[in-house]
């Protein structure tokens, strides 16, 4: 049978209470970063199944237990896909209970990585992942006996002394250094501004290649927690995403470790990165965990960096920032970007 299904107004109250409960019944909640949600009505109005998207990704999706079997599922998959496909969006990602890969699989989505039996990571191309990792190959040189061979993962939003004396440690202790900039565009930095950065403070470490990250290495800010019970247990989902699909790349780069900065006072980069430094050392890679570098008492991050500029205060820029930083955010282009850094009440994140 095929029910109506229509676009969920953010602002639609009653509706998402209605999909709130539906979810609930599945043992998930509505995600907090959602662009687009759909529900399914039947006869008499209720919502029988739901789905949204965020990004190129498709979330929250579920199906009322009375009508399970029904076919609903792929209808609202289909509805989600087509409207990704207006939006020019072609290669799209799921997140979904790994007990629900295999339903999955017959829309012809494929797996990327499944957690604990948890949760799966999937897309809609069947070598997408795989031409991902040719590309990084055809990047890199092929890898010497011998060598030592690192990597970094690093948003840099935006690049600081910090994000440079961690490339540069990493850098002097091997002979190759894989960066990878996290492309996704949900950082007040946009990405195309990020990984100019990043290039200009690294260019005079000849042993540093940098990738793009596409979509396989994702961050906490868009990470789905609707599967999870806590923020802790989204933290750690994240994190063990990262480490199975960081593994890949590493056996294919022939990576054999990865770099990463402490920060003392995020609880989120200390579960991170203890839980890097559990699960890496079983696939044979070493977690390397750096003290963040500090200057005048204070440890130098991005947050520090934006809330700085979002205070007009260049004598602490000056003192946290490497000069190509410093000459990017003195011109004109950088306009935009401080303003809309000024205009945002909580720049920490």
């Amino acid at each position: 049978m095929t029910y109506n299904i229509g676009k969920v107004s953010p602002t639609n109250h009653k509706e998402l209470a209605e999909i709130d409960q539906l979810l609930a019944q599945e043992g998930i909640r509505r995600d907090q970063n959602l662009d687009y949600t759909c529900a399914m009505y039947d006869d008499e109005g209720n919502i029988i199944a739901t789905g949204s998207l965020f990004a190129d990704s498709l979330r929250c999706l579920a199906v009322s237990a009375a009508h399970q079997g029904e076919g609903l599922m792929n209808q609202i998959v289909t509805h989600l896909i087509n409207e990704q496909f207006e939006r020019g969006r072609f290669h799209l990602f799921l997140y979904t209970k790994s007990c629900a890969a295999k339903f999955f699989s017959g829309l012809s989505f494929y797996e990327i990585a499944n957690i604990d039996g948890k949760i799966a990571f999937m897309e809609n191309r069947r070598n997408g992942f795989a031409d991902y990792l040719r590309k990084l190959a055809e990047e890199s040189p092929e890898p010497q006996a011998g060598q030592r061979i690192a990597a970094i993962v690093m948003n840099a939003n935006p690049f600081t002394l910090g994000h440079q004396y961690l490339v540069e440690k990493a850098a002097a202790e091997n002979d190759i250094v894989h960066l990878f900039m996290v492309s996704e565009d949900q950082s007040l930095v946009p990405f195309d501004v990020r990984r100019k950065l990043i290039l200009a403070g690294v260019a005079h470490l000849p042993n540093v290649i940098c990738h793009d990250s596409g979509s396989y290495i994702i961050s906490s800010a868009t990470f789905p927690s609707y599967f999870q019970k806590d923020d802790d247990a989204v933290i750690e989902s994240n994190a063990l995403v990262d480490v199975n699909i960081f593994v890949k790349i590493a056996q294919k780069l022939g990576i054999q470790r990865r770099y990463v900065g402490d920060e003392p006072f995020s609880h989120v980069t200390n579960i991170y990165n203890r839980i890097m430094q559990r699960q890496l050392p079983e696939s044979g890679i070493e977690c390397i965990v750096l003290q963040r570098k500090a200057v005048d008492g204070q440890i130098i991050s991005a947050s520090a960096v934006r809330q700085a500029i979002k205070d007009d205060d260049w004598k602490k820029l000056n003192s946290m920032l490497p000069v190509s930083s410093l000459r990017f955010l003195a011109s004109d282009e950088a306009k935009p970007i401080i303003d809309r850094i000024k205009q945002t009440s909580d720049v920490s994140h």
